[in-house]
């Protein structure tokens, strides 16, 4: 029996583009399926000659050919069938119903893309605030040279496999179900290479060490991690390379520590600039110093701000904040004469003058008191 005319059969004219071809097929394709017409041997033809036509018509080559010869073009080639082919054309179901992508064809299966490399690269606190411009060497797989990375020697070039057409895969249909294997002439590839290159043995690619300029921006934190974009692994015969990440960690700082944009540090002030006030230089972060101007009767642990001595914010003019924790020390090794002292202002200490003291261990006697009861 003649065969119909398969745009015809879609029922589209023959000036219909890619997405009328889809919607026609997809509207047929769930009609006629042999789950919804269990036992009707004219849905199962109609659904055979409805994927045989969008097989053809949806292939920009196969399409152009059978305008131009009708369906003797494929006579000699035994036709799109409902074999393996058929997989190929329900996917797109699939893929537009469920997102699955399921038996998708693609081109140049042979080309795989790069690994992504990891580069560990320790700051300084000083580094991170300025930011920095590094050099770094990595060892890496790069394009061979010799044969522009297909991996076929000078003067050849791969080959479709013959067995899954450039798939990689191969498929069978059994039924409604389609089972997909990887070639195992070409092992996935696509392409298979009949004269690898002497110089990568194949592979389109060599091992060489890099030099890569990376620059660092100001405020980055530990754990940044920076990516550059087509700077990993090249991929094998001619694919895409990876990426190369960059994560950083920033060294322990023997004066601050980080929280965020913001510095911390200690600093200890004798007990008689805690008592009578005074003045101190601190290091700031970006080399210079400052002056912390301590009021009279600090107590030990109190915090005071300096406002913009910070960290930048990352991808932002903000500037953070320094914290200077004060801590009283107590005076040791004493000579006799400030001994004598001491004693003396002990003597003349009041509530007034340790008020803190003087509050808790009055707290302290009433406790006691009450947990003593009546005599």
């Amino acid at each position: 029996m003649a065969k119909r005319d398969y745009y015809e059969v879609l029922g589209v004219d023959r000036g219909a583009n890619d997405n009328d071809l889809k919607a026609a097929y997809r509207k047929l394709a769930m009609k006629y399926h042999p789950d919804r017409n269990p036992g009707d041997s004219n849905a199962e033809h109609r659904f055979k000659e409805i994927n045989e036509a969008y097989e053809v018509l949806k292939d920009s080559d196969k399409r152009a050919a059978y305008d131009r010869f009708g369906h003797a073009a494929f006579e000699h080639a035994g036709g799109p069938g409902f074999g393996a082919e058929f997989a190929s054309s329900f996917a797109d179901i699939f893929d537009d119903f469920f997102g699955m992508g399921v038996g998708r064809r693609g081109r140049g299966a042979g080309r795989e893309r790069g690994a992504d490399l990891r580069y560990n690269m320790e700051l300084t606190l000083e580094e991170a605030f300025s930011g920095k411009s590094a050099q770094i060497r990595i060892p890496t797989s790069v394009i061979c040279e010799t044969c522009a990375g297909s991996g076929a020697k000078a003067g050849t070039k791969p080959r479709v496999c013959a067995i899954c057409g450039g798939l990689g895969k191969v498929r069978h249909a059994q039924g409604f179900f389609t089972l997909e294997r990887t070639c195992s002439s070409c092992h996935g590839r696509g392409q298979v290479i009949d004269t690898p290159c002497g110089t990568c043995g194949g592979l389109g690619r060599t091992t060489r060490e890099r030099a890569l300029s990376v620059n660092i921006p100001a405020g980055v934190e530990d754990g940044t991690r920076i990516r550059l974009s087509g700077e990993g692994e090249a991929g094998l015969r001619g694919g895409p390379p990876g990426d190369l990440y960059i994560f950083l960690s920033i060294a322990a700082h023997p004066f601050f520590q980080r929280d965020g944009a913001d510095l911390h540090c200690r600093a200890p002030i004798s007990m008689t600039t805690a008592a009578l006030g005074g003045e101190f230089e601190v290091p700031t972060i970006d080399g210079g110093k400052t002056r912390v101007k301590i009021p009279e009767g600090t107590q030990s642990g109190r915090r005071f701000r300096l406002q913009g001595k910070g960290m930048p914010v990352l991808r932002s003019k903000q500037l953070g904040d320094m914290y200077v924790q004060v801590v009283v020390e107590t005076p040791q090794n004493l000579t006799k004469r400030q001994r004598e002292l001491l004693i003396e202002f002990q003597k003349l200490s009041s509530n007034e003058t340790h008020p803190e003291s003087a509050g808790f261990f009055g707290r302290v006697k009433e406790f006691f008191g009450t947990r003593a009861g009546p005599a």
